[in-house]
């Protein structure tokens, strides 16, 4: 491009006005050529519109004590008073530690499992036994949550659950695996990884298609083994791909799957269950404090951001960013 805007076909460098005239011609038929493109990308955009960047106006419900008759300009504009309500209360503490404790748990232990999965599933050489694996690990994915509760209120039930039938076998009694908190948070955990663990794995089995073969090969030509192939060439070849995700992941750490927790939940284990979208459910739409509810769906984003800045921030160290 340098060279058609320096010197023209006869050697004569073009003017102003016609190298002007020579990027806008280009700009203009790149843009022609990428409209099917634009087109497809055009839902997209509207989806974020409309229900991603509109919602934020409505974020001014956390700074008014809203009522339905004066809608949302016209109720009473109340500052931070919300936020004084919210933070007054001990339960709100509780909320946000057992938000913060179940999300930090799922992504400690459920982060790294996906790139196992897949660095296993790129080294099997059989392909039939490869999709078969993929097929039955990526299935949990499309269960509804109410599906996978149902089975894991079968699977450890008190009374006539299979786990249960061996404990009581070993032990001579059973044992009230979703009653008690520390198992029943092992089995929050383990079944949001269960569930998702292989489609996240597929994010990294498309990144570890682009890691050239010859590398592999040169390692084996030196005597790595698999260990030393996998630790010098694969992760360090899909790091870039860990760290966005992570990154990503950051922004969540504030947010727990309303679905999960609501269907696994019970009177029992609501002390350690009972996290910010179960909040948000039980005091804004059953009991209509639309701008508390609000106010505490604001300080749960406030946290987010900062969280995944933070951490786009620490990967700009190592030239890992995602902006």
């Amino acid at each position: 491009m340098k060279e058609e805007l320096t010197a023209g076909p006869s050697g004569v460098r073009p003017s102003a006005g016609e190298a002007r005239e020579r990027l806008r011609q280009q700009r203009l038929r790149r843009l022609k050529m990428n409209i099917p493109l634009l087109l497809m990308f055009l839902p997209v955009i509207l989806f974020y519109l409309v229900f991603r960047y509109a919602p934020i106006g409505g974020l001014v419900i956390a700074f008014k004590d809203y009522n339905f008759y004066d809608g949302l300009w016209h109720s009473p504009w109340v500052g931070l008073q919300q936020f004084q309500t919210l933070f007054g209360d001990p339960r709100t503490l509780e909320i946000i530690r057992n938000t913060l404790l179940l999300s930090v748990l799922s992504i400690v232990f459920g982060f790294p499992i996906p790139i196992f999965l897949a660095i296993m599933l790129n080294e099997v050489r059989n392909l039939a036994f490869k999709r078969s694996v993929q097929t039955i690990v990526y299935m949990p994915h499309f269960f509804s949550w109410v599906i996978i509760a149902m089975m894991l209120m079968t699977v450890f039930a008190l009374e006539n659950g299979i786990v249960n039938r061996f404990v009581e076998a070993w032990t001579g009694e059973p044992y009230a695996f979703m009653y008690n908190k520390g198992s029943w948070i092992a089995i929050f955990v383990a079944s949001g990884i269960w569930k998702d663990m292989g489609f996240n794995a597929i994010i990294f089995l498309a990144a570890l298609t682009t890691i050239d073969p010859s590398r592999y090969e040169a390692a084996q030509m030196d005597g790595a083994g698999k260990m030393r192939q996998i630790w010098h060439i694969t992760l360090p070849g899909i790091r870039s791909t860990i760290i966005l995700l992570l990154i990503l992941s950051m922004g969540r750490v504030m947010e727990v799957g309303f679905d999960q927790v609501f269907m696994l939940q019970n009177s029992n284990v609501n002390e350690i269950a009972d996290v910010i979208s179960t909040y948000i459910y039980r005091n804004g739409l059953q009991g209509a404090q639309f701008s508390l509810t609000t106010a505490m769906g604001l300080f749960e984003s406030l946290v987010a951001f900062i969280l995944i800045f933070t951490a786009n921030y620490i990967a700009r160290r190592f030239n890992e960013s995602l902006w």
